[in-house]
């Protein structure tokens, strides 16, 4: 049976520009407190076992201070701009199938958790409770933090049954600087400008974007090199 309350599903990863179905509406969401980095191996979506590629989850941020060490931006990204995440209102004749279908979407290290997150009303700030997925970092999967150079190689070779890894990293860059033009989100964006300019594919990039992540970018290597 349908739960009585709306079963609703908060997307930060893969599930904003590939939501699940049987989804009657959709809201903006935020979180506070929470980091999301590509920090999960992906065996089975975007790598496999023998070449696991890297995908994203939330960390805590008290969390995420354990891991950071190779993280250029430790104190960036805790809270995200309105509309960088979206909360999926799945159709509750269908609950029970989206649920199988995310759990074994979400199977690689991945367990459903409910999380406090944020949305706008009359612009006022609304706490809503949404299930989320999210890869703690006691799952076999999570590696943590990685130099962002060692991790813009392991994306842009690796590849899995949903596709190229780094396919979904521009994906994922595009829809949050479509759904939120004003957020920054530096990890990303860093990460994307890695692979463009090392792989001369620089015009993926919107110009007004470039300047500000090649300083952020150059900041890491000069850390990186001084390790």
């Amino acid at each position: 049976m349908p739960s009585k309350t709306p079963y609703v599903v908060f997307g930060y990863g893969s599930l904003i520009f590939k939501p699940p179905p049987n989804v009657v509406s959709q809201v903006p969401g935020f979180l506070k407190g929470y980091v999301r980095r590509f920090s999960q191996k992906s065996h089975d979506h975007r790598g496999t076992p023998e070449n696991p590629g890297r995908v994203v989850t939330l960390i805590h941020k008290e969390d995420w201070d354990h891991f950071s060490a190779s993280d250029a931006f430790p104190d960036e990204d805790v809270v995200w701009g309105e509309s960088a995440c979206i909360a999926y209102i799945i159709n509750p004749l269908y609950e029970s199938e989206v649920r199988d279908y995310l759990d074994y979407r979400e199977k690689d290290g991945y367990t459903l958790e409910t999380l406090d997150v944020y949305t706008i009303e009359d612009g006022m700030e609304k706490v809503v409770v949404h299930n989320c997925y999210v890869g703690r970092p006691h799952n076999p999967s999570f590696v943590g933090s990685e130099p962002l150079g060692d991790l813009a190689d392991r994306i842009w070779r690796s590849v899995g049954p949903s596709g190229r890894n780094k396919d979904y990293l521009y994906q994922l860059a595009e829809s949050v600087r479509r759904l939120a033009p004003a957020s920054f989100d530096s990890h990303f964006f860093a990460l994307e400008v890695r692979l463009a300019s090392r792989f001369r594919l620089s015009t993926l990039l919107p110009l007004s974007m470039q300047d500000r992540v090649r300083e952020l970018d150059d900041k890491n290597s000069n850390e990186t090199d001084a390790q």
